[in-house]
């Protein structure tokens, strides 16, 4: 296959290919990667199909590479390993990140083990290995961290791909050489001092990413806008209005069973697309709430947004709550609805848990927190924010029933 980032790709493990034809996996190419980064940077129409595909290709050549250095990756490990990056993200619901924990109370790699356990079943066995390895309980714990860690292959292919789509260059990193200066020590994955330069420009790049695209402020507001409209859907659907509601949303939203294998068959039918169809026929509801933020995201009226480096004060949030209130044709409760504060928090380099380590030239290995200059990599950073709609920007139409 052919991809925008590496070119002609292909994978030596023919189970591979069937995964990618299973219908839980081709449901990624109808999950945006970036949730609704499109409306800053119109090129990012990518979804997590593509992100899955570039990261078994990062995989592929990893294996590749250590091998050459005398790690022993028999085919089974490189059968499991190639699995457990192919599958990493397929627990994913609607637009990423921006719904995670909305549909269903649980992170998208918990609904991601438990697909592939299901998948397990489904292929007689043939996952145990890269189930161990992506749970981390396999013996050789460096093949856990070529999937989940802060110098693995998911981070390696979202930046580069990230930054291609949105054409932030900040994000593009020498993924190749990153690749090609890995090594194993200890059974634990480390890096060549050689290539600590590329380590440096790697977590840069990451924290600029996030900054710039991740938590761009115009993104923030259309997640919270769109996490406002599917609140208010799923208290309407509760009600019994099923007027504008998806049945598979409303089956969803309507389910209390806590085991999670039950609901994946659910889970696995919705996408993007029932979102956007939601939201296009809420457009005609009789709820003005919902009414309102569907016209809003469906022709990017989008809410203005604030940020500080301190919490937003108490009374800036009561006074834009009252002045909406004389503006806007909507009950109280309803408009401070409307006004959403929050923080967001940004860290490239976690030196608590899980640090990358630097494999020297004499043969001892460091945390990479002792070897780099760049304490700026470690620092925590807030951003504190309040959104809300934009005074006159909106047409009769988005209020009129």
């Amino acid at each position: 296959m052919n991809d925008p980032i590496y070119g002609i790709i292909s994978f030596p493990h023919e189970i591979t290919y069937e995964l990618m034809d299973h219908p839980w996996f081709q449901r990624l190419r109808r999950i945006s990667q970036m949730g609704l980064s499109h409306y800053v940077y119109p090129g990012a129409v990518h979804t997590r199909f593509h992100h899955a595909i570039g990261a078994l290709h990062l995989m592929t050549r990893a294996i590749y590479s250590l091998r050459d250095k005398g790690v022993a990756i028999d085919e089974e490990e490189a059968k499991g390993l190639s699995i457990a990056i192919l599958l990493h993200d397929i627990g994913h619901g609607p637009f990423s990140h921006a719904l995670e924990y909305t549909l269903i109370p649980v992170d998208h790699e918990s609904i991601s083990l438990a697909m592939m356990q299901a998948l397990n079943k489904e292929y007689h066995g043939e996952l145990d290995l890269a189930i161990e390895i992506f749970t981390g309980r396999y013996h050789k714990s460096f093949m856990h961290e070529l999937v989940s860690s802060q110098l693995d292959m998911d981070r390696m292919d979202y930046l580069n791909r990230d930054s291609f789509f949105t054409g932030v260059a900040e994000g593009v990193i020498g993924y190749d050489r990153l690749i090609k200066m890995l090594n194993v020590h200890e059974n634990r994955l480390v890096v060549e001092e050689k290539g600590i330069y590329s380590v440096e420009k790697f977590i840069m790049a990451r924290r600029l990413m996030y900054w710039q695209v991740y938590l761009h402020k115009t993104s923030v507001a259309t997640e919270r806008m769109l996490l406002l409209f599917v609140h208010r859907l799923k208290e309407i659907i509760l009600q019994n209005d099923k007027s504008y509601a998806d049945p598979d949303l409303e089956m969803i939203f309507r389910n209390k069973s806590q085991e999670l294998t039950s609901v994946l068959p659910l889970y696995s039918s919705i996408d993007d697309t029932n979102l956007l169809m939601s939201l296009k026929t809420a457009t005609k509801s009789n709820d003005p709430l919902l009414r309102f933020l569907s016209h809003c995201l469906l022709e990017r009226k989008l809410f203005k947004i604030k940020l500080d480096d301190n919490p937003i004060p108490i009374a800036l949030i009561d006074a834009i709550k009252q002045r909406l209130t004389q503006i806007l044709p909507f009950r109280t409760d309803y408009t401070n609805r409307l006004v959403i504060a929050g923080v967001q928090t940004n860290y490239a380099y976690n030196k608590v848990k899980d640090e990358i380590h630097i494999l020297k030239k004499d043969g001892k290995c460091e945390p990479y927190s002792q070897v780099s200059e760049y304490s700026s990599h470690y620092s925590i950073s807030e951003k504190h924010f309040v959104c809300y709609p934009q005074e006159s920007l909106y047409p009769e139409r988005f209020f009129a029933k």
